[in-house]
This record gives structure tokens, C-alpha cells and sequence, in this order.
């Protein structure tokens, strides 16, 4: 992606520990194994500083507003 801007690519973000902490306690999730998954790999997070076990924030817009979406790193 470099320092272009791909409008088709929703934003990503790791998140840090305690973002990770108080989104497990929003949806009352005991640990990250729950969260829906992302490899390693995908190209939309190759830039982030990324390690298996990091859950990653992408946000959508669309039409009908902003919607934040959650996956935790897989091999």
C-alpha cells in the first residue's frame, strides 16, 4: 500500500492490550480464540507491526455510517 491510499481497503489497526482487554469485556469474550480470524499474511495488514495473537481493528464506511469490525492474527 506504501503512501498511496486505496479507498477499497478499509482502514486496519492493531489495537493495544488494554483496547484488547475492554473489547473482551464488551462482548463478554473470556479470551481472543473467539474473535472471528486474520492470517498473518493478509495483505491489509502487512505494513502493521503484527505478531500472531494481535487482534486488528478495521473500519468500514459505507453510506449507512462507520462500522468497526475485530480479528485476531492467525498464522
Amino acid at each position: 500500500m506504501g503512501d498511496t491510499i486505496n479507498f477499497l481497503i478499509p482502514q486496519h489497526r492493531k489495537l493495544e492490550k488494554s483496547e484488547v482487554i475492554t473489547l473482551l469485556g464488551k462482548f463478554n469474550i473470556k479470551d481472543t480464540s473467539k474473535l472471528p480470524k486474520i492470517k498473518i499474511k493478509d495483505p491489509a495488514i502487512l505494513e502493521l507491526e503484527i505478531v500472531v495473537g494481535d487482534v486488528v481493528e478495521i473500519l468500514r464506511n459505507s453510506f449507512a455510517g462507520e462500522t468497526k469490525y475485530y480479528r485476531v492474527v492467525i498464522e
